[in-house]
């Protein structure tokens, strides 16, 4: 049962995160038919100013005793840091061994982290921050390519509109879909959304270390509909097949089917988002031959179908 929750703030927090937090559980729903939740806001020292990442300051009621007691703990994302406040990790340990609910916004996966919850466990955050996140807490079990993770007692969101998911998450699992529900009507967003982080990855296009093979690239870019085959490819490179395929993978980093797949997915996403085209014409225009192949292409690499990636990313104009 969910019935008290307490969101921690330390130095550098994130005000959009922190307002997530305050908007699921921190406002009356029960006119609306959802159970009351007792929400406080603590602090290191109770009364003491904490400053946003953005410099603006809020000064919390509670102080770290008023994790005592709660089910859901929650941190909002925060600014980076080597090292977090002792007694903040204390008290997140603590709130876990006497079985608390963990949940942690985007970067507030850090501080849980360093309070050595994550050991072992799976979770996730930001996929800009994936790579130091798994640098520094090796033994995590990370997923960056998912909005939110479950792991029981731990949940963990990705970046920024994500905290939502798992905020409503945690009121279905603790309380029902119809407070869910509820919660999310008034919110204007939707109970769950479908996809995971790879959907809003920028896929870097790989960049050659010499000019060899350029103009081959840029035709390639510019004839995605066309048909390419390596001895074709390796025919206009002027080199053999073996030696073409060498050189290749030495100046992009992947082999010739995979880079020419990872174009066509970044043509079509600029389709799919600023034309009207239907995911036939669209599968045509960027060679992929059909609906179908585009699909499991675009589900492999962007993790969602172009339908429901249009339906996200789509402009006005289309």
């Amino acid at each position: 049962m969910l019935q008290t929750v307490t969101a921690v703030l330390v130095e550098g927090f994130a005000p959009f995160e922190f307002g997530i937090l305050c908007e699921v559980f921190g406002t009356d729903r029960t006119d609306d038919g959802v159970p009351p939740i007792e929400f406080r806001v603590c602090g290191e020292v109770p009364g003491a100013p904490v400053r946003s990442n953005i410099g603006v300051p809020l000064t919390p009621e509670f102080g770290l005793d008023a994790l005592d007691g709660a089910d859901l703990v929650a941190v909002p994302a925060m600014t980076i840091r080597a090292e977090y406040p002792p007694a903040v990790l204390a008290a997140l340990r603590a709130a876990s061994a006497r079985g608390a609910t963990l949940l942690s916004e985007c970067s507030g996966a850090f501080i849980l982290g360093a309070a050595g919850l994550l050991d072992d466990r799976a979770c996730t955050t930001h996929w800009r921050h994936a790579d130091e996140f798994a640098r520094r807490f090796p033994r995590a079990r990370l997923n960056p390519d998912v909005l939110f993770v479950d792991d029981g007692n731990i949940v963990t969101s990705a970046g920024t509109a994500s905290g939502i998911d798992a905020c409503l998450h945690v009121v279905r699992r603790e309380l029902g879909a119809a407070a869910a529900t509820a919660v999310a009507r008034r919110m204007v967003v939707p109970p769950q959304r479908d996809g995971g982080q790879r959907q809003y990855v920028d896929l870097p296009i790989p960049q050659c270390t010499s000019d060899s093979l350029q103009p081959v690239l840029a035709w390639m870019l510019e004839n995605l509909a066309e048909e390419h085959t390596v001895a074709a490819l390796a025919h206009r490179a002027r080199m053999s097949e073996r030696s073409f395929a060498r050189h290749f993978v030495a100046e992009t980093g992947t082999t010739p089917h995979k880079w020419l797949s990872a174009q066509r997915v970044l043509h079509a996403r600029e389709l799919l988002e600023r034309t009207p085209m239907s995911v036939d014409e669209v599968a045509r225009r960027c060679g992929f031959g059909s609906a179908a192949l585009l699909r499991h292409h675009f589900q492999r690499v962007v993790g969602v179908s172009p339908t429901d990636y249009r339906r996200t990313f789509a402009s006005q104009t289309a």
